[in-house]
């Protein structure tokens, strides 16, 4: 069985384990503490980073992207859509969330890494107007539901739990249509939310 490295806060680990769950892959989950990784981790991963996915023969697979393609091959192509814009779509949705949570977790990283009086707001300013300004796209166009959901779809899914974690009250005013969609997704696909970012 395949074996996955992950966070249980981590939006790239929450797409990778909704990812697996809506293709049907059944995955080991191991939680793992990024900040006093384990042996057999730093094996599989010499970055540290979660999520890493480890095959059934031993193959290590990271980041969450390269998690998603390997998923969606190993399922026969369950994760995107066979038509080439289609699939184009839900790779740059995917990749626009992704980029979103880079942002976010820059934010958090700037604000715990760092002694208060050494926190650069200007640092932080830039990470939350590119935030802002992903949201407000998303917002303006949000992605069409459909049977079975993307990976695009189910990154930004995991990425607006993020922002609920750790931003909760700061993201949504005047966003309605995104916090719609997300509520939507929950009712589609209800047994993808045990998964989402905690």
């Amino acid at each position: 069985m395949h074996k996955l490295f992950y966070g249980a806060a981590s939006p790239y680990s929450a797409k990778v384990r909704m990812a697996a769950a809506h293709a049907e892959i059944e995955i080991e989950a191991v939680t793992v503490d990024t900040n006093n990784p384990g042996g057999d981790f730093l094996e599989a991963n010499p970055l540290g980073k979660v999520p890493t996915l480890l095959t059934d023969d031993g193959t290590a697979i990271y980041d969450s992207r390269a998690i998603t393609q390997y998923l969606n091959r190993v399922s026969g192509k369950r994760l995107l859509p066979r038509n080439a814009a289609k699939r184009t779509e839900a790779e740059v949705l995917e990749a626009l969330a992704d980029g979103l949570c880079d942002c976010l977790l820059a934010h958090v990283y700037e604000r715990r890494s760092r002694p208060p009086e050494l926190v650069h707001q200007p640092w932080l300013d830039k990470q939350w107007s590119k935030a802002e300004r992903s949201l407000d796209q998303i917002n303006a166009a949000p992605p069409k539901l459909r049977k079975r959901a993307t990976v695009g779809d189910i990154a930004l899914r995991a990425a607006l739990a993020y922002l609920e974690l750790r931003f909760a009250g700061k993201w949504q005013k005047g966003r309605g249509r995104v916090t719609r969609w997300a509520d939507r997704f929950d009712r589609r696909f209800p047994e993808l939310t045990a998964y989402l970012p905690s």
